[in-house]
Parts: structure tokens; C-alpha cells; sequence
């Protein structure tokens, strides 16, 4: 998809990740299309890619501690209302890609493949392929639900 910096290739690669994966996103796909969350293109190209991987990092980033995430969108199970909701208020399609933090966040894309930070509040980490490089590196992400209220 890019070309990571070395450092963002080993954590990739600790992780399970291999160039040309290809995940099945089927189940996923008809989970959350059960309660109105369609999976666009750019979650499914995504997830074919990275789901499933869990990124254990740790310590100091560039602006924000590097945390663990995990890319399983059965991790935002239950949480349909408010990528639901963030999606209706921003104006933009996410689909959830997994937790953040042991759950304290969820990630979730863009049709644009931009991914975000969900909670009571939404922050972008950027668009792919940089959002990834900054989830790993440990960016602060930019908030942005006040952009749009």
C-alpha cells in the first residue's frame, strides 16, 4: 500500500502483516449491514489488507503515547449509534475498523480512507497511508467533530 518507514514496517510485520494480504471482510460486511452500516470501498480495501491484526506497541510517541490497537470492526459491535450518529453529523460514511486503547476509543474509515478516532468526540489520524504511520508513531490525532457542529 506504501512505503512504510522502517520502523512502521517491523511493527506492521510483528503484527502479522505481509504485502498482498487479503483478509475475507464477508462477515464483517453482513454484521454491519444487519443494523444500516454499509461497508464502502475504501473499508473494505482496507480491511482486506490490515483486519484482523492486533499492533502492540508501547511508550513514548511523537505527541502522544504509542497504544495498542486492534483492526476487528466485531470490536465496535454494539457501538452502531454512534458511528451511526458521527457519520450523520460529519457528513461522511464510517465504518467501524476496531478498538483503540483496550477499548477506550474506536477507530473507524471514511469512504475517503481517512481514519478517525470515535468517541464522544471524532479526530482524524489522517488519510491512509499516513494515518496508520501516525497511529504507529504515536500522532496526535486532529479533532474534528468541532469542525462540524
Amino acid at each position: 500500500m506504501s512505503d512504510w518507514s522502517p520502523e512502521v514496517l517491523d511493527v506492521l510485520e510483528a503484527s502479522g502483516w505481509t504485502a498482498g494480504r487479503r483478509v475475507d471482510t464477508a462477515a464483517w460486511r453482513s454484521m454491519f449491514e444487519a443494523v444500516g452500516i454499509v461497508m464502502h470501498d475504501a473499508a473494505e480495501a482496507f480491511l482486506q489488507e490490515f483486519g484482523g491484526l492486533a499492533v502492540n506497541i508501547s511508550g513514548p510517541g511523537i505527541n502522544r503515547a504509542r497504544e495498542p490497537f486492534e483492526l476487528n470492526p466485531e470490536l465496535a459491535w454494539g457501538e452502531d449509534d454512534r458511528f451511526s450518529e458521527w457519520s450523520d453529523s460529519l457528513g461522511r460514511r464510517l465504518f467501524p475498523l476496531g478498538e483503540l486503547e483496550g477499548g477506550h476509543f474506536f477507530l473507524g474509515i471514511d469512504e475517503d480512507s481517512e481514519i478517525c478516532l470515535v468517541e464522544a468526540w471524532v479526530a482524524s489520524f489522517g488519510p491512509m497511508p499516513h494515518a496508520l504511520e501516525n497511529l504507529i508513531l504515536g500522532l496526535l490525532p486532529r479533532r474534528i467533530d468541532d469542525e462540524h457542529r
